[in-house]
C-alpha cells in the first residue's frame, strides 16, 4: 500500500500543465534524484483524469519493444488500451511512462507524442536520466518540457505536519514585518526536527506516522544502502568504489571547498572529478561553485576550481555522519560540522524555492589572503541573481557574528543591499535584512 500523499510544491505546476491547450502543452519529463517523490506527484495528478496508465520500464521490460518500432503515437495507444484494459482517449487519459531511463526508445518517442499526438497527456518521469540523454542524439529539444524536482522543502514538511498555517506565515513575514517571537520560537524547533528528519519523502512519511525521529534512522540507513547500490549502474564511467568514496568525502568535506586530493588517497584528481561530476548529475549532491561577480549572468565569470559541493538532503548528511543526537542538544548549528548544516539547508533551500524549470546553479565568492596585499580572506556563502541584481547571502549558524565580509563584498561590488541568514528572526540591519534559517527561500520567491 502506497504512503499517505503530502502536498507538494509541484502540484500545481503538473495541474496547470494538465490544463494547457494542447497547442501549448508538451510531453512531461520530470526529473530527479532517485525516491524525491516524482512518481507520487504525477499519480496525484492522475486523479484529476478519468483514465490513467502507467508503465514502469524497470519491470514492464517486455513493453520496450513496443516503443522500439516504427509505430506512430496512436497505434502505441492502441496497444496500450488492449493490454491495460484503460481506454486512451485524448483529453480523459493521462499515460505515465515512469522509470523512463530505463528505455530509451521511449524516451526519443516523446517528441513524436508531440508532433503527431499532442491532443494526449503524457508524462514520463526518471532518475538517472542525463546518463540515457547522453546516449540519445536527437533528444527532443523544444518538443519535451523538463520540470525538476528535489526532496521535501522546509514548508512542505510544514503541510505534510498539517501545519500549514505556519508556513503561509513564513511567506507573509519580512523584515520590515518580523514574526512574533512565539511563532519564531515555535518555526526553530520545527526546523530542528526538519533538519534531522531530512526531506526524502519516506523519512517525512515516517515521521508524521510515528512523530519518532529514532525510527527513522532505519528508513534513512535504508535510503543510504539504496542510492548507493545505484553507483554500480555507472561502473562503466567510474569504478563503484570511487564514486562510493567521493560521495562520502562530500559528507566530510561540506564545511568548506572541495578538495580531490582528500577525497579518494591515491586516485588522480581527474578520476575524483569524473565521480562527483556523475554524483551531481544524479542529484545527490550540489555545486556551489565560485564566481567573480562584476555582473550578471553570474555564471559569466564562475570559476570551476572553486567549488563547495552539498549532499542533496540534510538527514542524510546527518545520519552518514553520525551526527543526528548532536543537533538535538546544540544551542546552534555552529557545534555540527562547523556550522556546515546550516549552510546546507539554505543552498538546498534556494534550489527548491527557484523556478522548477530548469536546473539551478548555486554561486559563492571566496578571496584568499594573499602574502603582502592589504585585502583579508572573505567569503560569501551564497550569491542569487535577482532581475539584473545580485544578492549576496551571508549565512550564520548561530545568532551571533559579524557581518565583514558582507560589508566588504557589497562596498567592492557597489551592490546596495545583502541578506544575512541566521536563527535570528527577521528584521534589518542597515543595508543588510536579516532573514531567519527558515525563511531563507523567501528570497527566491518573491
Amino acid at each position: 500500500m502506497e504512503n499517505q500523499y503530502f502536498k507538494r510544491n509541484i502540484d500545481k505546476t503538473l495541474l496547470d500543465w494538465s490544463r494547457d491547450t494542447p497547442s501549448d502543452r508538451k510531453p512531461l519529463l520530470l526529473r530527479g534524484a532517485r525516491q524525491v517523490g516524482k512518481s507520487s506527484a504525477i499519480r496525484q495528478l492522475g486523479r484529476q483524469f478519468k483514465y490513467y496508465i502507467e508503465i514502469n520500464f524497470e519491470e514492464k521490460k517486455e513493453l520496450y519493444n513496443l516503443f522500439d518500432s516504427s509505430s506512430s503515437p496512436q497505434e502505441i495507444c492502441e496497444s496500450l488500451a488492449l493490454i491495460f484494459h484503460t481506454p486512451v482517449i485524448p483529453g480523459e487519459t493521462l499515460l505515465f511512462l515512469d522509470e523512463i531511463q530505463s528505455c530509451p526508445p521511449a524516451i526519443m518517442k516523446l517528441r513524436y507524442f508531440y508532433e503527431k499526438y499532442a491532443e494526449l497527456h503524457v508524462a514520463a518521469a526518471g532518475s538517472l536520466l542525463e546518463f540515457a540523454l547522453e546516449e540519445i542524439p536527437a533528444f527532443g529539444v523544444g518538443r519535451i518540457r523538463s520540470l525538476f524536482m528535489y526532496p521535501f522543502a522546509f514548508n512542505e514538511f510544514l503541510a505534510a505536519l498539517n501545519e500549514e498555517d505556519f508556513a503561509q506565515e513564513i511567506i507573509k513575514a519580512s523584515p520590515e514585518k518580523p514574526l512574533i517571537d512565539p511563532i519564531h520560537d515555535i518555526l526553530l524547533k520545527r526546523l530542528k526536527t526538519f533538519l534531522i528528519c531530512g526531506g526524502m519523502p519516506e523519512a517525512v512519511s515516517r515521521y508524521v506516522q510515528k512523530k519518532d525521529l529514532l525510527n527513522g534512522e532505519m528508513v534513512l540507513n535504508d535510503l543510504i544502502t539504496m542510492l548507493k547500490s545505484d553507483f554500480a549502474k555507472y561502473s562503466k564511467l567510474t569504478p563503484y568504489l570511487l564514486i562510493n568514496e567521493v560521495f562520502d568525502s562530500v559528507m566530510r568535506q561540506a564545511e568548506g571547498k572541495f578538495v580531490y586530493e582528500r577525497a579518494a588517497s591515491g586516485n588522480p584528481a581527474a578520476a575524483v572529478r569524473q565521480a562527483l561530476d556523475i554524483l551531481i548529475m544524479t542529484g545527490l549532491v550540489h555545486s556551489v561553485t565560485h564566481t567573480a561577480a562584476n555582473g550578471i549572468p553570474l555564471g559569466a565569470e564562475k570559476n570551476s576550481k572553486f567549488r563547495r559541493i552539498i549532499p542533496c538532503d540534510t538527514g542524510i548528511f546527518l545520519q552518514s555522519l553520525g551526527l543526528r543526537s548532536e543537533i538535538l542538544i546544540a544551542a546552534d548549528f555552529y557545534a555540527v560540522n562547523r556550522g556546515s548544516l546550516a549552510e546546507i539547508f539554505s543552498g538546498l533551500e534556494l534550489i527548491k524555492a527557484a523556478s522548477c524549470y530548469k536546473q539551478q546553479e548555486l554561486f559563492c565568492w571566496q578571496r584568499s589572503a594573499n602574502p603582502g596585499s592589504q585585502h583579508g580572506s572573505a567569503q560569501i556563502d551564497f550569491l542569487i541573481q535577482k532581475g539584473s541584481n545580485i544578492i549576496p547571502i551571508e549565512v550564520k549558524s548561530g545568532t551571533q557574528g559579524g557581518m565583514q565580509s558582507l560589508q566588504l563584498f557589497m562596498k567592492e561590488k557597489q551592490i546596495e543591499r545583502g541578506i544575512r541568514t541566521s536563527l535570528e528572526n527577521f528584521g534589518r540591519r542597515g543595508n543588510i535584512d536579516i532573514y531567519p534559517l527558515y525563511a531563507i527561500g523567501n528570497i527566491n520567491r518573491a
